[in-house]
């Protein structure tokens, strides 16, 4: 298994050659967030790495490091790079801002959970369709540009399921318009190298991203960060006790919202999509102005 993996790997990466004319005709783009202390200390972690091979039958110090010293390490390799930031600047990091993970999966989970995951098309699977904070509409493909920090979570086979991940390093743009992600990555498909995939990449399943940058529609069953932040606009608003803000989007959610969604003249679906959000975001600004225990008393002399 893992070498038909590194066969895909090594393809699916000569399929895309950072040909240095190529590069020379690219203009890196300016972050549209500004990048944290610890991205920059991250990404000098991820580079001093850059050239590392992995020994006999896949070992890996990264996969040592992690548990399992012949696994795929990808995902091991950003988590040890986490670690090694944390160790030598006295951050928290690990499983506070980025996952702890070896698993398929379990890293894109995580950042869908903390509510800093974007999906490369826009729409979410089990949630619904995201946008952009501060935008109307919902995203499409190209839309999001990824930042320094972020993780690019891949999958091989076209289905859902995550199977490799990198970090990005930084994003290019050419003369055309077409912008490139260039990434650090792990397990490519031997060794820890830089590499650069065009941002419409059929490949790319989404992005756990360093700040929170979009928001997304929610439905019964979804948990996370986002349902909690929900939760807590319908307390204040008294559509939802405060002992249902759980983090849970239950049945109690879902009559809090169709009961807002009521009172403001939308359909009662019970489901939090981009109308029903920016609805509720307004309202809140509302009752915050009109509320005599936020108001400022100065003293003038």
């Amino acid at each position: 298994m893992k070498k038909l993996l590194a066969l895909v790997c090594t393809l699916l990466l000569f399929a895309f050659p950072a040909h240095a004319e190529t590069l020379a005709s690219q203009t890196r783009i300016p972050p549209a967030w500004e990048v944290p202390d610890y991205v920059e200390q991250l990404l000098e972690v991820a580079r001093q790495e850059l050239g590392y091979t992995e020994g006999e039958r896949g070992y890996s110090k990264y996969g040592e490091w992690a548990g399992d010293p012949y696994t795929q390490w990808c995902a091991e390799y950003l988590c040890w790079c986490v670690d090694q930031v944390d160790q030598r600047h006295g951050t928290q990091l690990l499983r506070k801002v980025y996952p702890m993970y070896s698993g398929s999966n379990t890293g894109k989970n995580w950042f869908i959970h903390e509510g800093r995951y974007i999906v490369r098309w826009g729409n979410l699977e089990n949630w619904g369709y995201q946008w952009l904070k501060g935008e109307n509409s919902y995203i499409s493909t190209g839309d999001y540009i990824p930042q320094p920090g972020d993780w690019v979570f891949f999958t091989w086979d076209s289905d859902r399921d995550t199977d490799h991940v990198a970090m990005v390093e930084y994003c290019t743009r050419d003369q055309d318009g077409n912008v490139t992600i260039h990434v650090l990555e792990g397990n490519a498909p031997s060794a820890v190298q830089r590499a650069a995939y065009p941002l419409t990449y059929t490949r790319i399943l989404g992005y756990g991203t360093v700040h929170d940058v979009a928001e997304v529609t929610m439905r019964y069953g979804n948990q996370g960060v986002k349902v909690q932040l929900l939760q807590d606009k319908l307390v204040y608003l008294g559509y939802l006790a405060p002992d249902m803000a759980d983090g849970v989007y239950g049945p109690g959610t879902v009559e809090a919202v169709r009961a807002f969604q009521e009172k403001i003249g939308l359909p009662t679906y019970g489901v939090a999509n981009i109308r029903t959000q920016k609805a509720l975001d307004l309202a809140v600004d509302e009752a915050i102005d009109n509320d005599p225990l936020t108001w400022t008393v100065i003293d003038e002399e």
